[in-house]
This record gives C-alpha cells, sequence and structure tokens, in this order.
C-alpha cells in the first residue's frame, strides 16, 4: 500500500513499527530479489496480455462496425418498406375512391330506374282500367238493347 508523499517518511514508519501499528513498507525494488527468469516471463506475460487486449479490442470495434453496418442495412430496409406501403397505400386509396365514386352512380342510376319503374306501374294500372271501361262500356252498350247490366253496375266492378 503506497502512502501519499506527506505521509510516506521512513522514521515514522519505522517508529509506528515498532509500537505494532505500522504499515508495511512500500516493496522495494530490488533487482537481486527477482531472478531474471521471473522477470522475463512477468515481461512475456504482460506482453501477452497487451497483445491479447488490443487484439480484443480491434476484435470488438470490427463487431461494434460489423453492427451498425446490420442496423444501418435493416434501416435502409425498413425505409424502402415504409415507402412501397406508402405507394401502396396510394394506390388503394385511389381505387377505393374510383369504386365509390362508381358506387355514387350505380346508387343514383338505381334510384332513377325505381322512379322509372314506379311510373310505369302506375301508367299500367291506369292502362288497364281505361281497358277495364272500354270493355265494360262496350258489354253494356251491347247488353243495353238486351235488358242486362245497369252503367253504374259495371262500373263498380272494376277494381
Amino acid at each position: 500500500m503506497a502512502l501519499p508523499p506527506l505521509l510516506s517518511d521512513p522514521a515514522l514508519e519505522a517508529f509506528l513499527s515498532e509500537l505494532g501499528f505500522g504499515l508495511e513498507p512500500p516493496p522495494q525494488p530490488d533487482a537481486m530479489t527477482t531472478p531474471p527468469a521471473e522477470a522475463a516471463e512477468e515481461t512475456s506475460s504482460a506482453a501477452a496480455d497487451e497483445e491479447r487486449r488490443l487484439r480484443r479490442k480491434i476484435s470488438n470495434r470490427e463487431s461494434a462496425r460489423r453492427s451498425r453496418a446490420r442496423k444501418q442495412r435493416h434501416l435502409e430496409q425498413l425505409r424502402e418498406r415504409a415507402a412501397r406501403l406508402r405507394a401502396s397505400n396510394r394506390e388503394l386509396a385511389a381505387r377505393l375512391r374510383g369504386i365509390q365514386a362508381r358506387a355514387a352512380l350505380v346508387g343514383l342510376t338505381n334510384d332513377r330506374l325505381r322512379a322509372e319503374g314506379s311510373a310505369l306501374g302506375r301508367r299500367l294500372a291506369a292502362a288497364q282500367r281505361a281497358i277495364a271501361l272500354r270493355q265494360i262500356y262496350a258489354a253494356a252498350s251491347s247488353a243495353a238493347g238486351s235488358g242486362g247490366f245497369e252503367l253504374q253496375t259495371l262500373a263498380s266492378l272494376i277494381v
């Protein structure tokens, strides 16, 4: 444990250690205590660790770059899909407007044909009444000479 410069007085540390309150003195680098093979091994181990760290850092950067590229491709695909969907939506909306316009025309034609059918039905009923009345007049005029039906009785038979 290294102390700040103000607290690392060797005499103070020696005095405190005699009292039993001493801190462990900082390890002194001594070339004689560390065998050269061990120092070389630590150096090569540190170099290997540093190399692994650098390789991992490079690998992580490449992985992040690939990830960003993937995300960018995905974003472009989503944008293209959104554009296609918007175009399809516009096309469908235009088709819907056309169909609604045709449906409105068909509705107007249908209303016109119903009115025309109703008018024709009234004309047909009037024509049928006229024919029936003519037949009654014809029958009455032929029966008048023979004492047949009265004209008012015959007219009441018209439905």
